[in-house]
């Protein structure tokens, strides 16, 4: 099982994820596909990415059952502790007070 999020990304690559997964909602795509496609996808993604964002999140043999990877600005960031990847949150950016 495959599982790409984008968000903020331009519609060329939105369309091109569409050709490999199905889109299950605005901007979540679903698919079974090999390893090497996966790759081939990401890579795509990384190249096509503008200003958004992406996570990509695959079945593998692992403790929890899954592994993932992201790209872009987004408060969450991956995390290894212990041997599991988790997610953690960057702190809030400051408000401006000048306003």
């Amino acid at each position: 099982m495959l599982v790409i999020v984008v968000e903020n990304v331009p519609p060329r690559l939105r369309g091109r994820l569409g050709v490999w997964l199905v889109e299950i909602r605005a901007g979540v795509y679903v698919g079974d596909l090999s390893k090497r496609v996966r790759e081939m996808l990401w890579a795509q993604v990384e190249a096509g990415i503008g200003d958004g964002n992406a996570v990509m999140v695959w079945s593998t043999n692992t403790e929890s059952g899954f592994d993932f990877v992201t790209l872009g600005k987004n408060r969450r960031m991956p995390v290894e502790l212990d041997g599991l990847k988790l997610v953690s949150f960057y702190p809030p950016e400051p408000a401006d007070e000048s306003e």
